[in-house]
């Protein structure tokens, strides 16, 4: 839970720069009108993923050496500051260009942070759950975000229809800014009384220090098991993206909705899915993670133009349900990822490997998403442009996911020995100790790859 909430800070901090898109468009771009000013709002929102490779390989092999708690201790404050500093930069009226350098730098330093917080998170509630249900607890962690981005746009929604636009576009957009500094000091106190993970405590009494892997070794001997990775957050993170962070301003400014109204409807499809994630968190430990994002893929192939075509009708009740449709998908998504994506890799380069694989997907696909969406529909005026970009990315996303993807759910880690909530369970592994570490075989060949390259002198 306190990994999940402060997950949910962190990604507040994040996500009300999404939320506040158009107005930030107007104030640090007011020399570009029309739809490219959303285009350059989201461009500066896009080169935050240019810095996250570069966290999370920072923080991921730090988290492999020093322990994932304290990681999640230091992205978040760095998360919290950097976040402050974009409210306290003067609009562009004032210091002209060096407004928008600044908010560049501080957006830099957010991705920096970001890069490290997900993949860590992921990496310590994966290793500090019971194997059956790692899908469900995991999961939690998605509800954490979900609840960052509510909170995020609930106060943006509220705030515009008490100040009004007027007044926000002066300096009412700051207020949110402000506050991720005494959110961020909640977080940290949270984060800095978490317990060591069980598995990663494992692993360094049985490691010396000689056996710290490099970033080469990871890309040298886990190379399969990041390529299907980066395949995997490829969809997810598009369609996350597409819906969490682009729609609010896809609402304003393509469909022109109010932005109080937009972000209304944004909000509420949110809540709803909440409790849509963890029962696919549940299902994925009852039928196995792989078949749920199958489902959800394969309803976004067949429903994402009728989806878009019902945000599109101008009616808002149309206009809901066609947000529901997406989000429901999504989270079909959100609910297994967080338990799936750290099983694919053995502990000891557990918070390396997901750090480098779901940060250079990420940022080559998450943060250019609305970027690259805004500025073909501002090029062909197509409102539908989001709905053929999911499609694309769930028609790839289920031919990796069907072929190439191995689905563990239930499965102890790899690298690890079974984590059991019952001592019944403890019976099943007995009987069945070959099944229960059906890892040693993939482990196995690993070893043999390094001998045989220690022997060629490579």
């Amino acid at each position: 839970m306190a990994t999940a909430v402060g997950n949910g800070m962190e990604w507040f901090d994040f996500g009300i720069y999404s939320y506040l898109a158009a107005t930030i468009g107007q104030v640090f771009f007011p020399d570009v009108s029309g739809p490219m000013q959303l285009v350059f709002s989201f461009a500066t929102f896009a080169v935050a993923f240019i810095a996250r490779p570069l966290g999370g390989i920072f923080f991921g092999m730090l988290g492999d050496r020093l322990g994932r708690k304290k990681v999640l201790a230091i992205t978040l404050i760095m998360m919290a500051l950097s976040t402050l500093s974009i409210g306290l930069i003067p609009d562009y009226a004032s210091i002209g260009y060096t407004a928008t350098v600044l908010l560049l730098i501080a957006r830099l330093v957010q991705g920096f942070s970001a890069g490290g917080e997900y993949s860590g998170a992921m990496t310590f509630i994966a290793e500090s759950t019971p194997d059956k249900k790692r899908g469900f607890m995991s999961s939690g962690l998605e509800v954490g975000t979900l609840v960052g981005y509510i909170a995020g746009a609930g106060l943006v929604t509220l705030l515009t229809y008490i100040l009004g636009e007027e007044t926000m576009l002066d300096w009412g957009w700051r207020i949110p800014f402000f506050l991720s500094a005494p959110i961020g000091l909640i977080g940290f106190y949270l984060r800095n009384n978490l317990e060591e993970t069980p598995a990663f405590e494992a692993m360094k009494e049985n490691k010396s220090d000689e056996d710290d892997e490099s970033v080469r070794h990871i890309l040298q001997y886990h190379w399969r098991a990041i390529l299907i990775g980066m395949f995997v957050v490829f969809f997810y993170i598009v369609v996350n993206y597409i819906v969490l962070s682009y729609m609010p301003s896809h609402l304003t400014a393509v469909l022109g909705y109010g932005e109080t109204e937009g972000l209304l409807l944004i909000v509420i499809v949110m809540v709803i899915m909440i409790p849509i994630v963890l029962l696919m968190g549940y299902f994925s430990d009852r039928i196995g993670a792989k078949k749920v994002i199958q489902g959800g893929l394969i309803g976004l192939i067949i429903l994402s133009i009728p989806a878009f075509n019902l945000i599109g009708s101008g009616n808002t009740l149309f206009v809901f349900f066609g947000l529901m449709i997406l989000g429901i998908f999504s989270a079909s998504f959100q609910g297994t990822m967080p338990g799936l994506l750290p099983s694919l890799f053995f502990t000891n380069v557990r918070n390396g490997a997901l750090a480098i694989t779901f940060n250079i997907s990420a940022s080559l696909f998450g943060g250019t998403t609305p970027l690259l969406v805004s500025w073909l529909i501002s090029k062909t005026a197509n409102p539908m442009i989001p709905a053929y970009y999911a499609i694309f990315a769930s028609i790839v996303g289920i031919i990796v996911v069907t072929l190439f993807l191995k689905d563990t759910s239930g499965k102890a880690l790899r690298g690890s020995p079974p984590a059991v909530e019952e001592k019944a369970e403890i019976k099943e592994i007995l009987e069945e100790p070959e099944e229960a570490l059906w890892w040693h075989e993939e482990k196995k060949e690993i070893e043999e790859r390094i001998e045989d390259r220690s022997e060629d002198g490579k």
